[in-house]
């Protein structure tokens, strides 16, 4: 990143100010603990919470509903794959919840209770996904994981991802733009298409929205970028678990929510990571194009 970029950030989410900045500095170790494996005995799910014992564990807000008709029960070894964070974020389910799936078809029928929607189905389709999904159901045997470190297991598992994803080695392009937009939370780049036009003519950029895209035309688009550029957001993993080892991303972060939780992604795949701070609101916020052409030229 230029200069005076961090100076910026008057907000963050998910961590402190000062974590966020701590990170975006980088240098400095993290020791990433092993991922664990849980085995319980008559279970329970019931209005997205599951049960055993005295433990809970809450896969997704409650509705306050009691099951319509009799529990179901599943027998043998059902083991779930899914996360709080991965039914809230689409990128926290294709970065995260997607590589854990592959400790829990190894463990047992892999299980979930998010319903498809999205691209889901197609990424499910892509990555060979066979998924069980339940509600309100009784387990003889279910597992449970705690795949949040960042270990050289799950650094192989994303790149297992991708190539189930990209298939043989993609040509290589100069970049893409993938555009935000008004989807999720409002963050709005009030002069992103102009960012976008920019980079396509300048840099040699593909430009795209990935929310009326195919996963044919994502894959087309990401799987060769040397660049993945957009405002910070779930629609620019689409591209993340796509490029090539040796690539980066370009995040345009909001200056009253930064979130380095795409640079965690490229710091665990040993990829690079650039950011742009905007200026502005809360809300709306605006990028210096002379700053990012600026930042393209540091690598």
């Amino acid at each position: 990143m230029l200069a005076n970029q961090i100076e910026r950030i008057r907000g963050a989410e998910f961590a402190t100010v000062a974590e966020v900045v701590r990170d975006f500095h980088g240098g400095f170790d993290v020791p990433q603990r092993p991922t664990m494996g849980y085995a319980f005995r008559d279970a329970s799910l019931l209005d997205g919470v599951l049960y055993a014992g005295t433990a809970t564990r809450h896969l997704r807000p409650r509705a306050g509903r009691r099951p319509v008709g009799m529990v179901g029960h599943a027998t043998g070894r059902a083991a779930f794959y899914e996360s709080w964070t991965g039914n809230r974020w689409f990128g926290n389910w294709l970065s995260d919840d997607c590589l854990t799936y592959r400790l829990a078809e190894s463990a047992g029928v892999p299980t979930t209770t998010s319903p498809a929607k999205g691209h889901q189905p197609d990424y499910e389709r892509r990555l060979g996904m066979a998924v069980t999904r339940a509600q309100a159901t009784v387990f003889d045997e279910l597992i449970l994981f705690d795949d949040l470190p960042n270990n050289d297991n799950k650094r192989e598992r994303a790149t297992d991802l991708r190539r189930r994803l990209v298939g043989p080695e993609p040509c290589s392009h100069r970049g893409v733009f993938l555009l935000r937009g008004m989807t999720g939370a409002r963050r709005v780049l009030d002069n992103e298409r102009q960012v976008a036009e920019h980079l396509a003519t300048r840099h040699g950029f593909r430009v795209l929205d990935p929310s009326g895209a195919s996963l044919e035309e994502i894959l087309d688009s990401c799987a060769g970028a040397e660049v993945v550029a957009g405002v910070e957001g779930s629609h620019l993993v689409h591209g993340l678990v796509m490029m090539p080892a040796k690539a980066r991303v370009l995040v345009i972060q909001p200056p009253a929510r930064a979130v380095v939780a795409l640079k965690l992604l490229t710091d665990r795949q040993g990829q690079d990571y650039s950011m742009v701070v905007a200026t502005g609101g809360d809300d709306v916020f605006h990028a210096d194009i002379d700053e990012i052409d600026r930042t393209l030229d540091l690598v």
